[in-house]
């Protein structure tokens, strides 16, 4: 008969992520994580069979944590756009769990949608609040939500490495800047222009025009 476990499973996945958030995810380790909950390394491993899947249990707190951070979004107008603002902050005042949830690599290549549905349904709830509040499309929304999710990700990246700091309105300045322009390409009719924009010939033109004379919206 197996060992009887010494802790619960959350109480493992707590103290891992407490160690992500303090000091990194290259310090969670089978070692840190005994320590952590004053043991040795082998009681960890009566409830999970690798620290790949501590790491994923850690991941799940975590990512119930920012769906806590980000729940202030029904009092806002508009809502999803507080979604990506309090993205970017999480970047801010937590990176380590920041790059938990948004830059790990998977074990294999998968596509946009598939990522996102590693968010717990928060993608959802996006496309839901732009159909909502601007009269869109699914398909609209859908397009509006992975434009607007790629720059808030990329924003809270470049806070969560370091590379730069953003006050709150810087960030809900460059966000509604794509919004604004995003809408109103879909509001032209003319968003299947973005399906074939012209590549630039050796020549220096593009299909036979200067850049001067390409259509615009």
């Amino acid at each position: 008969m197996p060992p009887k476990p010494k802790f619960a499973k959350n109480d493992v996945a707590a103290a891992a992520l407490a160690i992500v958030k303090e000091d990194g995810l290259d310090s969670l380790t089978a070692r840190e994580l005994g320590k952590r909950l004053g043991t040795s390394a082998s009681p960890i491993f009566t409830i999970f069979q690798s620290m790949d899947e501590v790491k994923q249990a850690a991941r799940e707190l975590a990512l119930e944590e920012f769906k806590e951070y980000i729940s202030d979004y029904p009092e806002y107008i508009p809502a999803f756009k507080r979604i990506g603002m309090m993205m970017v902050s999480y970047g801010i005042h937590e990176p380590e769990l920041f790059k938990l949830l948004f830059m790990q690599e998977h074990t294999e290549t998968q596509d946009f949608r598939s990522t996102l549905n590693d968010l717990g349904g928060i993608a959802e709830v996006c496309t839901s609040l732009i159909c909502r509040d601007y009269g869109m499309t699914q398909q609209e929304a859908d397009l509006m939500m992975e434009q607007l999710w790629t720059q808030a990700f990329g924003l809270g990246t470049m806070c969560a490495m370091g590379v730069c700091d953003f006050t709150e309105e810087e960030i809900g300045k460059r966000l509604g800047v794509m919004f604004l322009s995003l809408a109103m390409a879909i509001k032209s009719g003319k968003l299947e222009m973005f399906d074939r924009l012209p590549e630039k010939a050796p020549d220096g033109t593009f299909n036979g025009k200067s850049l001067d004379d390409l259509p615009t919206l």
